[in-house]
């Protein structure tokens, strides 16, 4: 991480272009299928019912209108469709709808993904059945820091959901936030973390924080742009074959600061204009940016 800029994306870009096109990036596409109203305290996230920001709760949305989402992601070129829900862990009679729509949405040729928080083993296998691709369960920072963001769920919580995840035959996506208040050792223990996972998570979801207002890290300083960078080469380095996804956090970067994230090995983003409850780009500020870079989405 402290090595030198030029040195450090050099050896990034030489990982990346021996395991992937350096000039492809992965779309992907992310739906809140059921908002707010979550009984969890991670101090970033606006869905939580201990904070106020004005966010009203949600149900479960309806399959259909699941469906008709993901046919216009797929329209405008994502390959991958993520669906959230804002709870600590599925009911077992919700089950039935959710791998509902895992089949209706891999039978429009996406890849899927859902990240639901905590699973039993009986879901996971649920949803491995339906044919989900991915599990979505971020660890969010270091083991060391974890608690200074989240008290309503543990660490090891999460390592124990991944593992689940892992016995049910679907891939792991994984990832975290950075700009919370960490240290670089953090970030460090954090990208560590995930590369020490057996095997690493297919999937690397790198947030910098969008802070939101009434959430205990509502007014954290942003995390500066060659040092996200140097976070991506780092996670690039680590875990080879990984996705590694600049997610959240794209709104408030400037073109610079992704293409130098995408040097350092960034190769899978969110297209669309909204995240689960934050602002993303949107399709014609992407398509901008990757005219310009002579990228192509996949």
């Amino acid at each position: 991480m402290a090595a030198p800029f030029a040195e450090l994306i050099f050896r990034a870009q030489e990982i990346h272009r021996e395991n992937f096109n350096p000039n492809e990036v992965q779309a992907s596409r992310l739906l809140s299928i059921k908002t707010g109203g979550c009984p969890e305290d991670c101090g970033y996230c606006s869905q939580s019912a201990k904070f106020e920001t004005g966010l009203k709760a949600s149900k479960l949305m309806e399959k259909e209108a699941v469906v008709s989402a993901a046919k216009q992601a797929k329209a405008e070129g994502a390959s991958r469709f993520c669906m959230g829900a804002a709870w600590r862990s599925p009911k077992d009679r919700d089950m039935g709808a959710l791998c509902e729509m895992v089949g209706e949405v891999k039978s429009l040729g996406l890849e899927t993904c859902m990240t639901l928080g905590m699973l039993s083993e009986a879901q996971a296998e649920q949803l491995s059945d339906a044919g989900l691709d991915y599990y979505n369960h971020n660890i969010d920072t270091s083991p060391e820091y974890y608690d200074k963001v989240i008290s309503t769920r543990t660490f090891e919580d999460r390592i124990d959901t991944l593992e689940t995840v892992r016995k049910s035959g679907m891939k792991v996506c994984c990832g975290g936030i950075v700009g919370m208040g960490e240290q670089a050792e953090d970030r460090v223990g954090f990208l560590m973390a995930l590369a020490n996972m057996s095997p690493p998570p297919e999937s690397v979801p790198i947030n910098a924080l969008m802070p939101i207002e009434g959430t205990p890290l509502g007014h954290s300083e942003p995390i500066q742009a060659i040092e996200f960078a140097r976070l991506i080469a780092v996670a690039r380095i680590l875990m080879p074959t990984s996705y590694v996804r600049l997610s959240a956090g794209r709104e408030n970067m400037s073109e610079e600061a992704q293409a130098l994230c995408f040097l350092a090995g960034a190769n899978s983003i969110f297209i669309g204009d909204e995240l689960l409850t934050t602002n993303n780009p949107g399709q014609d500020r992407d398509k901008a940016l990757f005219e310009r870079l002579g990228v192509t989405l996949v």
